[in-house]
């Protein structure tokens, strides 16, 4: 048995019957990232210390005969766009380098509520800006299934550490696309919940409009149960909602026959290939576990690139003003003048996507263009929201493509921003609406290196539950490993 293959539930199990103790499942954790992580690049930093040391408050509930939490010593890595108390959070920026977060993150806090053991901080593109991991300031990432290849972004070291059995389940963050366009090129699960399900508290913000937490895994069972633990209220984040979470797993099982399954002609154009034959695969499993087909549009789809990138940049230029060299974070040391230590501090400290990103939000905000680009983008975005309330009126869920095309190679769009962009297609509408979305794993491409496929399963506002039953029902189908 290799302990980091384990599932939450197997964790568990061992663990209760005392197969395994959880400081060796750590040590085993950390032995396989010593091991492979050298060549993957999934971590920026390990956090040994305090993973022993929770991994040993779970073996003295175990001797102690003490019921065992739900993540009873599940090792959990965390993307470093999240605040860990007493350890770096960089952000993958040369600004924060040596920033030690002052507190926990609620979502970390629930974790460890919980039994979880956190393993250490994976790497991300900076600032979570980007689609392959390789805008980090430190190193890019790379893709277990092909060493030359990207994981995806921006979350890309929470799930390469997932994919590559470095971690049985990780934290990430999606603004428009970061948790499930790498799940889907990782070849595992990864979920957004609506926007306000999870506490955005200790998440450092790009977009705060539409920045979410949420959890990767090798099963839907597991995601599911590391979201029902971190998701709900919290006073601490006021875009938090007061909404009840259900007890996902008590619906896991759930019969899906009957369940209207809306496929968007708009997603199904422009695809890959391969990728699209995949997709066409797992609908039609959907529809042989008896859900219906409905084929359904989503007329603003075309507008959503372009809008999601006018928002999110107006936000990140709000939110990264506060990286001046004054309060915190990486200072320019050999300057007097306050305007040239502006200056100098965020031309060395920020990255050239960071840059970009600045500036165009500083832009579309300023006098003159704020009501031709950012007011009509809001427009625009709730224009996109009512074609998915629409939608739902006559489905239960959508399913689309999760990325157009399988996961590329290192360096090969790195000078290319536009096309980077424009591969978020599929994930931006989502974020703009606000709605749950998971890509689940359907197959993999034909042709070499046979790189993994991800379908996008969407549902309405704070209907994770349905979203969850279809995505196990899909798993449970053998839409995993060829749809």
């Amino acid at each position: 048995m290799d302990p980091t293959t384990l599932t939450i539930g197997e964790t568990r199990d061992l663990l209760a019957r005392r197969k395994i103790s959880a400081i060796e499942l750590v040590r085993a954790h950390f032995s396989r990232i010593e091991e492979k992580d050298p060549q993957i690049r999934a971590y920026l930093a390990l956090t040994p210390e305090r993973a022993l040391d929770h991994a040993g408050k779970i073996d003295r509930m175990i001797a102690a005969g003490e019921p065992l939490p739900p993540l009873a010593g599940v090792p959990v890595a965390v993307k470093d766009v999240i605040l860990t108390r007493g350890y770096r959070t960089t952000c993958a920026s040369r600004i924060l380098e040596n920033f030690v977060a002052p507190y926990d993150a609620t979502a970390v806090e629930r974790l460890e509520a919980a039994g979880a053991v956190i393993l250490g901080k994976t790497n991300c593109d900076e600032f979570a800006m980007g689609s392959s991991t390789e805008n980090s300031g430190f190193f890019a990432t790379r893709n277990p299934h092909d060493l030359a290849r990207i994981p995806g972004g921006s979350s890309g070291g929470s799930a390469a550490a997932v994919a590559a059995n470095l971690a049985t389940v990780s934290l990430g963050s999606d603004t428009g696309g970061s948790i499930r366009q790498p799940a889907a090129m990782c070849g595992i699960v990864g979920m957004m919940g609506t926007y306000g399900r999870v506490s955005r508290f200790g998440l450092v913000a790009f977009a705060s409009s539409l920045d979410h937490i949420g959890p990767f895994g090798r099963s839907v069972r597991d995601v599911a149960l590391v979201l029902q633990t971190i998701a709900g209220r919290d006073p601490k984040d006021s875009t938090s909602a007061d909404v009840p979470v259900n007890v996902y797993l008590a619906t896991l099982d759930e019969d899906v026959k009957g369940i209207k399954v809306g496929v968007p002609h708009e997603y199904l154009s422009g695809l890959n290939p391969e990728v699209g034959d995949n997709i066409q695969k797992g609908i039609e499993l959907l529809s042989r576990l008896g859900c219906t087909i409905v084929p359904i549009s989503l007329p603003h789809t075309g507008y959503a690139i372009a809008c999601y990138y006018i928002i999110c940049t107006a936000e990140a230029s709000s939110n990264l003003a506060r990286y001046d060299g004054v309060r915190y974070g990486f200072r320019w040391p050999e300057e007097t003048d306050l305007r040239e230590m502006y200056k100098k501090t965020r031309n060395r400290g920020f990255g050239a996507e960071v840059k970009r990103r600045i500036m165009l939000g500083t832009h579309v905000l300023s006098s003159g263009y704020y009501d031709a680009y950012y007011l009509k983008a809001q427009k625009v975005r709730t224009l996109i929201t009512r074609d998915f309330l629409e939608a739902f009126d006559e489905v239960d869920v959508i399913v689309t493509p999760t990325s157009p095309i399988p996961a590329f190679k290192l360096g090969e769009r790195v000078d290319d921003p536009l096309q980077m962009y424009l591969a978020d297609i599929y994930t931006v509408t989502a974020s703009l609406a606000g709605i749950p979305g998971v890509s689940v794993p359907c197959g993999k491409t034909k042709s070499e290196p046979h790189l993994p496929v991800g379908m996008q399963i969407l549902a309405k506002h704070f209907d994770e539950a349905r979203l969850l039953q279809v995505a196990h029902a899909f798993e449970k189908g053998g839409g995993f490993e060829a749809a």
